[in-house]
């Protein structure tokens, strides 16, 4: 794995999701790394820690041993490590350090110097350990009555954030989520429609957009612009149950388990040529007899033996 110096140093040359994108200095991000010709095209397959709730080591043990190339952390995570320690210890894992949760962007004016503040710390932890992309999202569990005036508050915090974070070499990307602005399709219409697309990209959860009502592929298509990296995740059922019930998260399942068309998914992807980060995450493991390796690991297999998609390409 190349040096952090080295990876900051690195030009997106790539079309498509880096396009119209200029920091104020080069960043890695997501065309940081040439992958292996491969059935993916291009798309390099990592995995999210989420689901060994705050075990951050052992993610990172477990997520290398299966032979994954990249990792996705939350702000619990990094606590556990100055970031001159995580990145030798994930350079050791042969991990990249493709994205940080940072956690969440309040629609509230009186919250706003503060979040930035928060998000800007993780930022330049991002920057000293070597990491890609900040993810940040918004939580309004039990709301759905937001005003354009939401949208339009949201963006400009979105894309002040995004400007600070670009000019330390870190792109910020915004996840869609379930109980957010977001959750349904024109709600993620309506934060592209207000935010700043030079400073805001997408980190697109197919699991979470279609348990919003929408289809994975045609927003990977509606997208195609704005996507930096994914979420791939899998959807037990259909997802009906009211706003703010706490069962809403509970459904996702490891890669093939669910109703999420993995496959389609892929193919929009090869559509659009996308080249970058697609994370596998899996929310919790909801299997009690499950460790989150081997639920790591079913996914892999599902990747490899139905898709024929070798991660460690």
């Amino acid at each position: 794995m190349n040096a952090p110096v080295s990876r900051r140093n690195f030009l997106w040359t790539l079309s498509g999701v880096a396009t119209g994108l200029t920091l104020a200095r080069s960043t890695p991000g997501h065309g940081f790394a040439a992958p292996k010709a491969s059935s993916t095209s291009g798309i390099r397959i990592g995995y999210a820690s989420i689901t060994w709730g705050g075990k951050a080591q052992q993610a990172i043990n477990d997520i290398s041993a299966l032979g994954y190339h990249g990792i996705q952390l939350r702000s619990d995570d990094i606590k556990q490590f100055p970031p001159a320690a995580l990145r030798d210890e994930l350079r050791r894992k042969s991990l990249e350090f493709v994205a940080l949760s940072s956690g969440n962007v309040q629609i509230d004016p009186a919250a706003k110097a503060s979040d930035i503040a928060a998000h800007m710390a993780h930022a330049e932890y991002m920057r000293d350990a070597g990491g890609h992309y900040l993810q940040v999202l918004d939580q309004e569990p039990g709301r759905s009555d937001f005003s354009a005036s939401d949208y339009k508050y949201f963006g400009s915090v979105l894309s002040e954030l995004g400007k600070r974070t670009a000019n330390i070499g870190i792109p910020l990307v915004y996840h869609n989520h379930l109980n957010s602005v977001s959750e349904h399709p024109e709600g993620l219409e309506r934060v592209f429609d207000a935010v700043d697309p030079k400073y805001v990209k997408l980190l697109f959860d197919i699991a979470h957009y279609q348990a919003g009502g929408g289809d994975p592929a045609k927003g990977i298509a509606q997208y195609k612009d704005h996507i930096a990296l994914l979420h791939i995740k899998d959807l037990a059922k259909p997802f009906d149950l009211p706003v703010g019930n706490p069962r809403r998260l509970e459904d996702f399942v490891e890669l093939g388990r669910g109703n999420v068309n993995i496959s389609g998914v892929f193919d929009a992807l090869r559509r659009i040529k996308f080249h970058g980060w697609a994370m596998v995450e899996l929310d919790s493991e909801n299997d009690k007899s499950r460790t989150p390796k081997e639920s790591a690991e079913i996914s892999k297999k599902y990747l490899q033996e139905k898709l024929g998609i070798n991660i460690q390409d």
